[in-house]
């Protein structure tokens, strides 16, 4: 899995709009016909990536923004990025998920 986002553009685009986006660097993404989130009467694209080439999310963000500036009149009102988890530290002594000690609790006798 890579860097995973969605963006809605501003209507729906032609096939022709759509090889260009292609073209400029958005051929991994699926292209869906969706409802604007802010008026559902309004019928655009979304465009969802799982992009596994760029070294980090904003590159992949800026890349397909950029693709989108190719296609005249056409804007991106929204961006969805998922949540993802917090990566474990490897230098942390802190045990994810398991409880070292309460408060309450006395230390141990030797």
């Amino acid at each position: 899995m890579g860097h995973v986002f969605s963006l809605v553009l501003s209507r729906e685009i032609t096939d022709d709009e759509s090889a260009i986006l292609q073209e400029a660097g958005c051929a991994g993404a699926v292209f869906l016909t969706d409802s604007l989130p802010t008026n559902a009467d309004v019928t655009v694209t979304k465009m969802d990536f799982d992009d596994t080439v760029s070294p980090s999310l904003a590159e992949a963000i800026e890349s397909a923004l950029e693709a989108v500036k190719r296609v005249p009149d056409l804007s991106v009102p929204g961006l969805t990025v998922p949540a993802v988890p917090k990566a474990a530290d490897a230098d942390s002594d802190v045990l994810v998920g398991e409880v070292v000690a309460s408060v309450d609790e006395e230390p141990a006798a030797e």
